[in-house]
């Protein structure tokens, strides 16, 4: 594998470990829509969705333009007023971001998150400055698990998809890095590494504190040897 030029991270449940409250108030809008939904179907099926399909899917319709933008609101202001007292990077986060950059490999974003809660999580962590590249919701048609979001990331960088690195913590996300050709590391947050691999995860790792070897050796070389 030639060495990636650049590393595409998604947001939730890799900058951060906060699907768990996202979780949450997926479970409140469903229950208040009358949805059956459940808490395996929001961590298996709809991580890195958007959340105009998620909500067509709670609703089994697609819901006028209006009626989607109060749910997403309610929804994510719930979101945010919850995860914001608890707002912390992944471990090992800053110090890795600083290698990446000091080793030239260029740095963006690639998620599903609404403008706020990418305010939220970057401007809130001061980290907005460090990614050259962050794609939204809004510049592509579709969520994960198609590859629109990465391919959009890879596209404003300029650089083959196939020279990029995907950090990713949900199955939808890897199989969307994949799908745009590129190699992705699986952050285990919320999934197991067992379901990140069947997604086509090269490489898992539980955090940024602790990387396996052969992700080091990918983006930084391998060590010298010992003698």
């Amino acid at each position: 594998m030639s060495r990636p030029l650049a590393a595409v991270f998604d947001l939730d449940g890799t900058l951060v470990d906060n699907m768990s409250f996202h979780g949450d108030t997926w479970m409140d809008a469903a229950r208040r829509l009358g949805s059956s939904a459940t808490r395996q179907q929001f961590e298996h099926e709809w991580a890195g969705r958007k959340s105009d399909e998620i909500f067509a899917t709670l609703l089994g319709r697609a819901p006028a333009p209006g009626e989607l933008a109060r749910l997403i609101e309610e929804k994510e202001h719930a979101y945010r007023t919850s995860y914001a007292p608890h707002l912390a990077p992944l471990a090992g986060l800053i110090p890795f971001l600083d290698r990446l950059a000091a080793g030239g490999i260029r740095l963006a974003v690639a998620t599903a998150a609404p403008p706020e809660n990418r305010e939220l999580v970057l401007g809130g962590l001061g980290l907005r400055r460090r990614f050259e590249v962050v794609v939204g919701a809004e510049e592509a048609p579709r969520g994960k698990p198609a590859p629109d979001l990465f391919l959009a990331a890879a596209r404003r960088l300029g650089l083959d998809p196939a020279r990029c690195l995907a950090f990713e913590d949900a199955s939808n996300g890897v199989l969307s890095a994949r799908a745009a050709g590129m190699e992705a590391v699986g952050v285990l947050t919320s999934a197991t590494a067992e379901a990140l691999r069947s997604a086509g995860a090269r490489f898992v790792t539980r955090d940024f504190a602790t990387l396996p070897a052969e992700v080091e050796a990918y983006l930084f070389g391998a060590p010298d040897p010992v003698t």
